[in-house]
């Protein structure tokens, strides 16, 4: 995977912690669908076999071209084939973890009301910025509601591309029309759905419609 590829779509969180047989299956069906990326969340129950659960979700998005981040643990990029690093939140020693981490790996963060957050991600020249928790959601309960005024502060801060992340249905994405945004970051939306890829497909085609409006206005 290339570094700086990251350009918008459905950014998929996977829960390590799912049965591991509907976890992979799943995946397979959402990659099928065409995710943009796949994030591991920083969820291990203890009896979980961390090495397996990572090699068998690389291979499989791999095997899909869609790089896999790890959640928060970036000493974990020099033993498995993963692409990158999502942060939950600025790391107190990152100038020393960037020497670490090569230049080819993909490195995101998660950011709120407080824009110095953007303006770190952009002069440390980040891939993306995810906003989170757009509207209340019961697997982003540690993230504040998000001020749609931000987002679109934020917007003209950087280019750097933005997803937005929590509680986000296709029920309530036409809630999100008025914002500049590159992608929605989905967990339960679409891995606890009866059909994954159908709803995959679903999100896509919102996404679609919506970036089509806005080349037409």
């Amino acid at each position: 995977m290339e570094r700086n590829k990251i350009s918008g779509g459905i950014y998929l969180v996977i829960n390590p912690s799912m049965r591991r047989i509907e976890l992979l299956n799943r995946l397979e069906e959402v990659l099928q669908a065409g995710v943009a990326i796949v994030q591991i969340w920083d969820n291990w129950e203890p009896l979980i076999n961390r090495q397996d659960v990572i090699m068998e979700v690389s291979n499989l998005c791999h095997r899909h071209h869609v790089p896999v981040l790890i959640n928060n643990s970036w000493e974990l990029l020099s033993s498995f084939p993963l692409d990158g690093v999502h942060f939950d939140a600025i790391p107190d020693d990152y100038a020393q973890i960037q020497q670490y981490i090569k230049q080819d790996y993909l490195v995101g963060i998660t950011c709120n009301n407080d824009l110095s957050l953007v303006d770190w991600a952009d002069k440390n020249k980040l891939d993306y910025i995810s906003f989170c928790s757009i509207f209340p959601s019961s697997t982003s309960t540690s993230c504040e509601l998000v001020s749609f005024d931000k987002i679109q502060e934020a917007r003209r801060m950087t280019s750097l591309p933005l997803f937005l992340a929590g509680g986000i249905q296709l029920s309530n994405m036409s809630l999100l029309n008025e914002l500049d945004y590159d992608g929605v970051a989905i967990i339960s939306g679409i891995m606890s759905s009866e059909n994954p890829a159908q709803v995959t497909k679903q999100y896509l085609e919102t996404l679609r419609n919506k970036n089509n409006e806005n080349r037409n206005n």
